[in-house]
């Protein structure tokens, strides 16, 4: 949700900010790492019971993964490879700190030990959200939107942290969040794939159009060099 309405405005903000990093020997994929250990950092901290330093260490992630972008697009390196690999570290961080979270309410509720089944249960449905849209754009298809991306899981954890006192209502709240999101995107990419093959057929009429005149192409030059060719007049003296 976030990510659609507030992109822009924060790319713009954030834009100056990159064309400074810019200036340094920083690359996009270091702000990732860092951002990689400062939350498994946070990860840590949760699960050894330091919620306000694992507030702390939350937010401070997340600024390496806010500029990331910023600087790849001031340097001129944004690729795939750098997208895939910031996808990836973002799966990894999150496991780090709903790990921590599962570490710290079965440590902080010996009498309860299954609430620490319900960190995993909202890691297992953010896997599953962001499997659809993987899935989706290997299709041809668009999933993104929903509820609760992973801006708003951070933002969530972040109150829940703050206020100890809420943090597994906050978690009950947030996997009622995101397995509403998972059905939002679900039901999104259904509805997009019940015309995709038409759109499928299309696309490889144009294939099979673009492979019929490349064979015409081999074939015209194949017979062009067994042709042979005429004997030129010898010069009268």
């Amino acid at each position: 949700m976030f990510d659609g309405k507030f992109r822009a405005p924060v790319e713009r903000a954030v834009k100056p900010i990159g064309d400074t990093l810019r200036r340094t020997r920083l690359s996009p994929d270091h702000l990732t790492i860092m951002g990689l250990v400062v939350g498994a950092a946070a990860g840590v901290a949760i699960g050894w019971g330091a919620l306000n330093l694992g507030l702390l260490l939350v937010i401070l992630a997340a600024l390496p993964d806010l500029l990331d972008g910023a600087l790849a697009k001031a340097s001129g390196t944004s690729s795939q490879r750098g997208a895939f690999f910031d996808s990836v570290i973002d799966r990894v961080t999150d496991a780090f700190l709903f790990g921590g979270l599962a570490w710290f309410f079965i440590s902080e509720h010996p009498d309860h030990p299954q609430l620490g089944v319900l960190p995993m249960a909202v890691l297992a449905v953010s896997s599953i959200i962001s499997y659809q849209r993987a899935k989706a754009e290997s299709l041809g298809l668009q999933a993104k939107g929903g509820l609760m991306e992973r801006a708003e899981r951070v933002i969530l954890l972040c109150f829940g942290l703050l206020f100890d006192n809420l943090l597994v209502w906050v978690m009950w709240l947030m996997l009622a969040l995101v397995t509403l999101t998972a059905i939002q995107r679900f039901i999104k990419v259904w509805k997009q794939a019940a015309v995709a093959p038409v759109v499928a057929a299309r696309i490889e009429q144009r294939r099979s159009r673009r492979q019929s005149r490349r064979v015409a192409r081999v074939d015209r030059r194949a017979h062009a060099r067994t042709k042979p060719r005429r004997p030129r007049p010898s010069a009268s003296n």
